[in-house]
């Protein structure tokens, strides 16, 4: 208990210190609640290997990758909980990878519940950047399960790494990107006031590119993933650092995505609700809605 309550506090103290002076809307902002009184959690392990649009619709066949949102400010399940912040859960056939842990680990691990995803069944953690609100339930992953390694780009401080280090899991620094598996790739460090990575995925439809929040560039991450992992792009999902964003900048960057090809989009997090009404909007049928619970499976149907 000891090492979780340090690694939130670490991740608090951090976030709040990084997110002072910040005047962009939607800068992350987490409280300082201790987490405590974890769920126990749940039996299964992994998403379930079904394809699911919305709640309760399913098909038998097991997807190739299925992708779960854990943690989310914007509502999709009415089981599950809101807050600030990210995380999804990655299904691949040979490996589970937990994107981001939100900012409140007892929120997080309800939620997993819900989704019958057993932290056990995690083998990966990758988090994208040092704000609290996408780093602050890491403590309550690896209080069940520290048999992981972390990805997580170099520029961390090195007291939360040995923190990590603490629990017995394994640290895994990111600078340049690089093909983190078979298929998966980082981005690396972008650069945009903080440092963030994004996650790449190679799928038989083309590039799925999860963020955390962009803060780069959304356009940038799209780039840099195109650059290091291929051209066609079919999903992008996570934040898009949009809110409060004008008209006009907006539909620069949907004009960039047409440009790039991006075939669909599921903004969420701190994307924005002005954003996301135009992403609708443009998109149409490739516009996913996304929010906390949202389960996406691929090959995707349309």
């Amino acid at each position: 208990m000891r090492g979780l309550v340090c690694l939130t506090m670490v991740a608090v103290s951090l976030a709040m210190l990084l997110a002072c002076g910040q005047q962009n809307a939607g800068v992350e902002q987490i409280s300082a609640e201790q987490t405590v009184g974890l769920p126990a959690p749940a039996t299964a392990e992994g998403v379930p290997a079904t394809k699911e649009v919305s709640p309760g619709q399913t098909v038998s066949t097991p997807p190739p990758v299925t992708i779960a949102v854990t943690y989310d400010n914007n509502p999709y399940d009415d089981r599950l909980r809101t807050a600030w912040g990210f995380s999804c859960l990655v299904r691949l056939p040979e490996r589970t990878i937990l994107f981001d842990t939100g900012g409140d680990s007892s929120i997080l691990l309800r939620n997993m519940g819900h989704l019958q995803i057993d932290p056990k069944g995690i083998d990966v953690v990758v988090l994208s950047h040092i704000h609290g609100d996408h780093v602050g339930g890491l403590g309550g992953i690896l209080s069940q399960n520290s048999d992981v390694a972390v990805y997580l780009p170099a520029s961390f401080p090195q007291s939360f790494k040995e923190e990590i280090k603490r629990f017995g899991a394994e640290v895994q620094e990111v600078g340049e990107p690089r093909e983190l598996f078979d298929g998966v790739h980082t981005t690396g460090e972008l650069n945009g006031g903080i440092k963030e990575q994004s996650l790449i995925l190679e799928t038989d439809e083309g590039l799925v590119i999860i963020t955390g929040c962009a803060h780069p560039g959304v356009v940038n991450v799209v780039r840099k993933a195109r650059e290091v992992a291929g051209d066609k792009v079919h999903l992008v999902l996570g934040g898009f650092h949009l809110g409060g964003a004008s008209v006009s900048k907006i539909e620069s960057i949907i004009d960039d995505f047409e440009q790039m090809g991006v075939e669909r989009v599921a903004p969420c997090h701190c994307s924005g609700d002005r954003a996301r009404t135009l992403l609708r909007e443009h998109y149409g049928e490739g516009y996913i809605e996304c929010g906390v619970g949202r389960r996406i499976a691929l090959p995707l149907e349309g």
